[in-house]
């Protein structure tokens, strides 16, 4: 039974202090990007506290798994970076003690970690990626809210072609109001003036109402003019001392139904991922077979056709030749023009068919190749914490840089590697290029020797990359190619 002893409390002590301080950095800045990302649906449309709480817990949920691997792999090339700085990695080793004793207590840690992210994935990210997508739905039909900037035409009015100018407010009292009303057209705009104006929302608040006092009308008739001529355009005048206007503006938020993401890959596990991936992939097997036996039927795959012709009522199904070329040659002219073009509505006919097909078949295609990147990315993201621990720990020892220095710089570079293969693979198989788990593990299978070659490394207390090595590869490089220019210059 494993005992941890002090060094394996030292070394947890230094890991999780660095561990957390680490995820909350990359979960803060994360968590920036995506609300730069999202901040158009966010601004100037009047949203509860409450609200904006509930997308930001929703929305560092969903950062984890970009977060979690990052963390892992700061935390340890830290954490081991210090270690070899303070020589307190060689005062272990000197004792007897081997590398792979001295990451033990964290080994243990990081498969806990690893088992937690994969039941997280399962579980808890499928739930907030249903509360956060359904959040951003609702966000973005939510209309912006109402403020007439001073010395400015606004048009912020949904659903209205209206510019209002104001020269100054008082709080609630708009003054030198100026409104173009371009609802009928440019060619019949309505021009109003007004001495002020007030804005209020109704009781239900689902209408605005814009009552002006004191001012004058100007509506162009030019489409009721009966007058041919162009200067003769008609146009009416209106005095007022109230007018109100009523139009539609639903200042409510109006969250959307989670049903909605009901049936999408985000807000399933893994069994009911499963399940969906049986399901319709049985039914697109079945509407493919379908479709290639009626490409049989319709004699679509080279068999025997017959070719008949109304005019000339002749059969050449019996006909002995067997080279399309001499069969054709053989017709008369007539002939040849009718078999040309039912050829052409033959091939345009199967062309169509494939089309239709293909469009029929497309969709569920997409949604079990979604379905099935999903199911591999509940994987992928354990397996990225413990291929980024053997990563960092590793490099950590050998570099023997501790500090926001070089760790950060390394971290970065490496996470900005991973995540581009990430991607890559995901787009080729979201794009149905590769297959769904060829695409997901694609960057866990080139991170994986990478891990394995640093961890054999620092166990051997080998350096990445020595002066003596370099100099050695340089050597060796110079002499090849001087052997080569000789080999060159002597065949000419």
């Amino acid at each position: 039974m494993f005992k941890p002893k002090k060094i394996d409390l030292y070394l947890f002590k230094s890991f999780i202090t660095l561990f957390l301080m680490t995820f909350l950095i990359c979960i803060f800045i994360l968590l920036m990007q995506f609300l730069w990302r999202h901040v158009t649906d966010l601004v100037g449309k009047g949203i509860a506290w409450s609200v904006l709480g509930e997308f930001f817990i929703y929305s560092t949920f969903s950062l984890v798994p970009l977060a979690l691997p990052l963390a892992i792999l700061l935390a340890s090339l830290m954490t081991f970076g210090n270690l070899g700085e303070h020589f307190e990695l060689t005062a272990m080793k000197a004792a007897g003690i081997s590398l792979f004793r001295i990451m033990r207590p964290l080994m243990i840690f990081i498969s806990f970690i690893c088992l937690a992210a994969f039941y997280f994935s399962n579980y808890i990210l499928p739930f907030a990626q249903t509360k956060m997508y359904t959040l951003i739905i609702s966000l973005k039909s939510k209309s912006p809210e109402f403020d007439i900037p001073v010395g400015e035409f606004y048009s912020g009015i949904t659903g209205v072609n209206m510019n209002i100018y104001i020269r100054a407010k008082d709080k609630q009292l708009l003054k030198d109001l100026m409104i173009y009303d371009f609802s009928g057209g440019f060619d019949n705009a309505t021009v109003m003036v007004a001495d002020s104006g007030r804005v209020q929302f109704t009781e239900d608040n689902n209408y605005l109402l814009l009552t002006l006092y004191n001012g004058e009308s100007f509506e162009n008739l030019k489409k009721q003019s009966i007058s041919n001529s162009a200067l003769s355009v008609p146009y009416r005048r209106e005095t007022f001392k109230i007018k109100e206007m009523l139009f539609d503006f639903d200042t409510k938020f109006n969250r959307y139904n989670e049903s909605l993401l009901q049936d999408q890959h985000v807000s399933k596990n893994i069994k009911q991922l499963s399940q969906s991936i049986d399901s319709v992939g049985k039914i697109a097997k079945l509407k493919s077979l379908e479709q290639s036996k009626e490409m049989v039927n319709r004699h679509y795959l080279g068999r025997e056709q017959m070719y008949e012709s109304n005019m000339l009522n002749i059969n050449i199904k019996n006909k002995k030749i067997l080279d399309a070329d001499s069969l054709f040659l053989s017709f008369n002219q007539e002939l040849m023009l009718l078999t040309s073009q039912s050829a052409i509505e033959h091939a345009k006919s199967m062309k169509g068919l494939i089309q239709y097909n293909q469009t029929i078949l497309e969709d569920s295609t997409k949604y079990v190749m979604r379905h099935e990147i999903e199911f591999y990315r509940k994987f992928t993201l354990s397996f990225a914490c413990l291929i980024f621990f053997f990563i960092g720990a590793p490099l950590g020892a050998i570099i023997r840089k501790g500090g926001l220095g070089t760790p950060i710089v390394i971290s970065v570079i490496m996470f900005i590697f991973y995540y581009i293969i990430d991607n890559t693979g995901y787009k080729m198989a979201r794009e149905g290029l590769w297959t769904a788990f060829n695409g997901m593990w694609l960057s866990s299978s080139v991170l994986l020797p990478i891990g394995i070659f640093l961890t054999y490394k620092a166990v051997v207390d080998a350096n990445l990359l020595s002066t003596e090595q370099f100099n050695r590869f340089y050597s060796l490089l110079k002499t090849s190619s001087m052997h080569f220019f000789k080999r060159f210059n002597a065949t000419k």
